[in-house]
């Protein structure tokens, strides 16, 4: 909220006195037909690493993962991306850099050390899904790829995403689930985002995660740029681009799953945050989505992709027996 916003204390008074009491949504069924077939059997996540403490929207149960969707998720421990990046062979990760130099503006300015090992991790997650058959990754991203690694696996998670291999970061599975399931859907590459503004005043919301969305929904050419915080490459930099998009999370908001969608479409507008973010405006006010994510007890991550895949997404509802919040849905 800004600050100097009229009518900001009588807000805050309000929601200090509890004057805003939530009233939660349960969703209703989707009223559909289930699609053809199953989209998410047999589909294999690794898990690696534990997501960071305090990220409880993040945790999962295997067997119910399974029991529900079909996937399997496999854990693994940080260290084995670790090592498994720190002995890649040069050649290839030379021809990488040659590669995304190419195309990719500001790499000679980064710092070249912190670079290679960052797209080490991009081929450490080539070799870790190539040995362990599998279709999609959660990672905890942060802090030990910095602090202990030395390098970003923003941009390496963006080179998955390209390649339809979903990145979930902070661990997070059934984020990795949703990217799964959309990308199926829309047939095309998708994107983990959190959503990070709502301004009633403009009608607009603004989604963002670190840089790591894919190529091929940049607005403007991409540049590759280092971590805001942790000052390391690789990152890429640029805005989304115009166009109807699609939003899908798998929740288990207060400990009941669910299907929660929402579209809109993608405006030309300047970068609102440094790395990948993009301006949207929700098929309903912004304000009345607001209270909706707020009511719905919604996950800090959804999966984006772009067109509208609003009714496949109530057909898959129906297939996982899903009740469904649409958070465009206006009384």
């Amino acid at each position: 909220a800004d600050p100097d916003a009229p009518g900001i204390e009588a807000d805050l008074a309000a929601l200090l006195a509890g004057a805003r009491a939530v009233a939660p949504i349960e969703g209703a069924s989707a009223a559909a037909e289930p699609l053809p077939e199953p989209i998410l059997d047999g589909l294999r996540i690794a898990r690696i690493g534990a997501a960071p403490d305090g990220f409880d929207t993040c945790r999962y149960d295997a067997a119910e993962v399974a029991r529900r969707f079909g996937a399997e998720v496999e854990e693994l421990e940080l260290a084995e991306l670790f090592e498994t990046a720190r002995a890649a062979d040069p050649a290839p990760v030379a021809a990488l850099r040659a590669g995304i130099a190419a195309g990719l503006a500001g790499v000679d300015a980064l710092d070249q050390a912190e670079l290679d090992r960052s797209l080490r991790l991009k081929l450490a997650l080539d070799q870790i899904r190539a040995r362990r058959d599998l279709d999609a990754f959660a990672i905890r991203c942060w802090p030990e790829a910095f602090t202990e690694y030395g390098g970003a696996v923003c941009g390496p998670v963006a080179m998955q995403g390209e390649a339809r291999v979903p990145c979930a970061c902070e661990a997070d599975v059934w984020g990795a689930l949703s990217q799964l399931a959309l990308q199926r859907i829309a047939d095309a590459p998708v994107f983990l985002v959190d959503l990070v503004d709502l301004d009633p005043e403009d009608d607009s919301a603004v989604v963002w995660h670190c840089g790591q969305a894919p190529r091929s929904m940049a607005g403007t050419a991409a540049r590759g740029t280092i971590h805001t915080n942790r000052r390391m490459p690789l990152l890429y930099e640029f805005p989304l681009r115009p166009g109807r998009v699609t939003f899908l999370r798998l929740s288990q908001a207060r400990g009941v799953p669910k299907l929660v969608l929402a579209t809109g479409e993608m405006l030309e507008r300047p970068m609102a945050f440094t790395g990948t973010s993009g301006t949207l405006r929700f098929d309903a006010p912004a304000r009345a989505v607001l209270s909706r994510v707020i009511d719905s007890g919604l996950e800090h991550h959804m999966a984006l992709a772009y067109g509208d895949h609003a009714a496949a997404l109530a057909r898959l509802a129906t297939s996982f027996d899903l009740p469904v919040i649409n958070l465009v849905e206006q009384a």
